[in-house]
């Protein structure tokens, strides 16, 4: 039997080493956010930053809803705003939401994949800016959109975690990443919740 050489560990061994979490979902986004974000730790030690496909004017009530069933806040983001440690922040409806330095830059750029915002623009954001610090989470929905993101962070050495088939709605932004090889692991949306937990508490 080999051992691991602890020296040479990866994200996908030690997820709690990050920074940052980076969160996307579409169809059937919504319910399986509030899961996650209900079973977050009182204390945070990292900025989570999620885009649920959704248009302009229905995201900020849908902050107010993550907030109310968080033990942290969950604000929506607005451009320019500083980033800070056990805080979610929400991508508005119509604009992308990226990471740059110790700020949020809200972007009024085309779509990509026919949405905005678009998860891979901030996943890509974030594998730059925490480079293996990072840790990505697809959940259900439909398209595509996050591969390129998932891609992006492993090439950063980043970890990523997908919703299985099972307890999603629409099996297609993580079927895409998984077949992508993106996805250093793949469990069921309760699960995904527990190591969410592991990975940002204090």
């Amino acid at each position: 039997m080999t051992q691991k050489n602890p020296d040479k560990q990866t994200n996908a061994e030690r997820p709690w080493a990050i920074e940052a979490l980076v969160i996307g979902a579409s169809t059937g986004g919504p319910k399986a956010l509030v899961s996650v974000v209900q079973s977050l730790p009182s204390r945070v030690g990292v900025p989570i930053f999620i885009v649920q496909h959704m248009p302009a004017g229905f995201t900020a009530s849908f902050a107010k809803r993550l907030d109310s069933c968080s033990p942290i806040p969950v604000v929506e983001a607005e451009d320019g705003m500083r980033i800070q440690k056990g805080m979610v922040y929400v991508a508005p409806g119509g604009r992308h939401m990226a990471v740059q330095s110790t700020r949020i830059k809200l972007l009024d750029t085309e779509k990509v994949h026919g949405v905005k915002p678009a998860v891979d623009l901030l996943f890509e954001s974030a594998a730059n800016q925490y480079e293996e610090k990072v840790a990505a989470v697809v959940l259900t929905g439909m398209g595509r959109d996050g591969t390129a993101g998932c891609l992006k962070v492993k090439q950063k050495g980043g970890y990523v975690l997908a919703q299985d088939e099972q307890s999603s709605v629409v099996y297609g932004m993580p079927k895409h990443a998984m077949e992508a090889g993106a996805v250093d692991e793949m469990a069921s949306l309760e699960v995904v919740a527990e190591k969410v937990k592991e990975m940002v508490k204090v």
